[in-house]
């Protein structure tokens, strides 16, 4: 199977609005809609099956919204049967409804929740979040962005405190994206990689050193990467090509692997 990870798409309403703060937050061109129809076009051309859809709040008045426009995405209104969207809940840790949120999310069988702690303000280490991750560790994936543009330890994500968390609640099943750390990626190599946690590769493999790749990927090993494209910032085919490219060195089974056949596993869709 091939699937991406780690994509976002946005109602209409607010979809050029939130492309636009994404560049501007990250000081990087993102060329494309943000839109879910041209999420599943690009898709098809990259011939994926499945993409992980994430949608996060900005803030605790975000989160019943943002599910709903989720929950009521259907696969009809992509025009796609090809296709399929793996759709992933929001959560806020200042969401006085947030428990009725998430059992909202598993009558609906969502499989993951998306975290961003430097949108949402939530620092990592913030022990109002302890509720929320025993509340989830048994049940849901954590999708958790890690990484900023400006590194600094005082920063609400980074490898570290991705690490505490594993500690607290071993069973949590977390996907650290951008390989472990956006411009984190020195940290998430001593003490992430090899660790029992997925590492995606979205707005990660264009921006690392190739020695430092191969470093990581040799170190965590095969079976716990997954490919992702970020998109809009870039598109799905973009994202498969950069793991070809960067990671040449692999066996073509480890390869399918990581461009779909781990996160089928952990979806539990293999």
């Amino acid at each position: 199977m091939r699937i991406d990870c780690h994509t976002h798409a946005f109602a209409d309403k607010i979809a050029d609005k939130a492309v636009s703060f994404m560049s501007e937050y990250y000081q990087i061109s993102v060329p494309h809609q943000g839109r879910i129809n041209e999420l599943i076009k690009l898709s098809e051309e990259a011939h994926l099956d499945a993409v992980i859809l994430l949608v996060a709040a900005t803030n605790a008045e975000q989160v019943n919204p943002a599910n709903n426009w989720m929950l009521n995405l259907k696969q009809t209104q992509t025009d796609s049967q090809t296709v399929r969207l793996i759709k992933f809940g929001a959560y806020h840790v200042d969401d006085q409804n947030w428990l009725a949120e998430i059992n909202r999310l598993r009558e609906h069988e969502i499989p993951g929740i998306k975290i961003h702690p430097e949108f949402q303000q939530i620092d990592l280490a913030d022990d109002r979040l302890l509720p929320f991750f025993e509340e989830v560790q048994k049940d849901f994936i954590l999708m958790i962005h890690v990484g900023d543009p400006e590194p600094s330890p005082n920063n609400y994500s980074t490898p570290a405190k991705i690490r505490r968390i594993m500690t607290l609640f071993p069973h949590l099943r977390i996907i650290a994206a951008h390989m472990g750390g956006y411009k984190y990626w020195e940290e998430s190599l001593d003490i992430l990689a090899g660790r029992n946690l997925y590492l995606d590769t979205s707005s990660a493999l264009a921006f690392m050193p190739d020695s430092l790749i191969k470093k990581i990927v040799n170190k965590h090993g095969t079976d716990k990467l997954l490919v992702g494209s970020d998109y809009p910032v870039i598109t799905p085919a973009k994202g498969i090509e950069l793991v070809q490219q960067k990671m040449d060195w692999l066996t073509s089974n480890d390869i399918d692997n990581i461009l779909g056949n781990n996160c089928a596993q952990l979806l539990g869709i293999a």
